[in-house]
């Protein structure tokens, strides 16, 4: 669905486990890591949007996580003119996303990247919070942050926010608590970072 503005409204998922650990993927056949997203159908909600793609992507149903947030605005960000499809109508010419941080609590060997049959990863690892705006490519990087952002409260809500004001402008909608159960603990491949 692109709207009448050119963009293509889509949905990206953050996936948090126990150690407060992201899932990053590695997009099938290039060198570009990021985090699971994908566009909405026609006549299908954000939400069966994000638990569509969470099978596609990563091999998750709805019972292996809880949703921690999502984003009430959609955030946006622009194609390179390169990648932009000129021939195509109508021209897409970005994405608006609405992000979900989703809570991972069935056991971390449910990830199947090829549960799908047409895999959009072929690699994974858990990342530390920040990680993911160094190695994202440049123009997904403003969106990053502005999820990333606003879901801290919910991984680190021991750390007080630096701007108290900052929770009214993340657009961030809490969800309640579906699951009692703990995480599966799984352990970091290679990427380190600062937490929060």
């Amino acid at each position: 669905m692109i709207d009448e503005n050119g963009y293509r409204a889509n949905v990206g998922i953050i996936l948090v486990n126990e150690q407060k650990k992201l899932f990053w993927g590695r997009r099938i056949g290039q060198d570009a890591w990021q985090f699971p997203q994908g566009g909405i159908h026609e006549n299908e909600t954000a939400e069966d949007a994000m638990y569509r793609e969470l099978f596609e992507e990563v091999g998750l149903r709805r019972h292996d996580v809880e949703i921690i947030g999502v984003t009430a605005e959609w955030l946006t960000y622009d194609l390179p003119h390169r990648l932009i499809r000129h021939h195509t109508k109508p021209v897409c010419v970005g994405q608006k996303q609405k992000w979900f941080l989703l809570k991972l609590v069935s056991c971390v060997d449910n990830i199947d990247l090829s549960a799908s049959g047409s895999p959009e990863f072929d690699d994974w690892c858990w990342v530390n919070y920040w990680y993911p705006l160094r190695e994202v490519i440049s123009f997904k990087r403003k969106v990053y942050k502005d999820a990333l952002q606003a879901f801290t409260q919910y991984v680190f809500p021991e750390k007080k926010m630096r701007n108290p004001k900052q929770n009214l402008r993340s657009g961030i909608r809490p969800r309640r608590r579906q699951h009692s159960d703990g995480f599966m603990p799984h352990t970091d491949v290679n990427h380190s970072d600062d937490d929060a």
